[in-house]
């Protein structure tokens, strides 16, 4: 199979289009959706879904590179363009929650998290961001704005927090006053 960068420019596209919308369905119905759902929601036919993914396992591997990937960019962005250390983690927390980035993990890693572990591929961009937040969450003991037994392991079960937002309320409401709340509570 030829790499992400060798592919035509539509064939990338249609690639793109369907890991977003896996993203989307594994999010909201989990992972045992059916690949037709996923051809529909990414406006592709089944066919083109199955040249670019020969089966389930293969576009969960590449859906979950896709996810943690992201997550890398959204740490290195933080990290890189906020002031302090703790600000940096209360902005990748933010883009974490807004995403709903824990939904997808909890419809991808139960029945998968050997396999994604144990993927070379995805152990790396695992280790990148593992490796950040750690950074972070030292930095900002360090400067003395997170609270001292807030651990990066902490960090890392927060970025897979879910928000629930009332049916009279946006979601964006909900997660900026969730979001306020708890990190008030990381601070010293």
């Amino acid at each position: 199979m030829r790499t992400t960068a060798e592919l035509r420019s539509d064939a990338r596209n249609n690639r793109d289009q369907i890991l977003a919308a896996a993203q989307l369905v594994f999010r909201e119905q989990g992972a045992n959706v059916s690949m037709k759902d996923i051809a529909d929601a990414a406006g592709v036919g089944v066919g083109t879904l199955y040249r670019r993914f020969p089966d389930r396992g293969a576009l969960i591997t590449a859906a979950a590179h896709s996810y943690l990937s992201a997550l890398s960019d959204l740490a290195a962005t933080a990290e890189r363009e906020a002031p302090t250390p703790f600000e940096a983690l209360t902005r990748f927390l933010r883009a974490c929650a807004e995403l709903r980035l824990g939904a997808l993990a909890a419809a991808i890693e139960p029945t998968l998290h050997a396999d994604i572990k144990a993927d070379p591929a995805l152990a790396e961009v695992r280790a990148t961001i593992t490796d950040r937040i750690a950074r972070l969450t030292t930095q900002a003991h360090d400067d003395g704005t997170l609270r001292p037994d807030v651990t990066s392991a902490d960090i890392g079960r927060l970025m897979t927090l879910q928000i629930y937002a009332t049916p009279d309320e946006p979601y964006p409401t909900a997660v900026n006053r969730v979001l306020d709340l708890l990190l008030d509570g990381l601070r010293p």
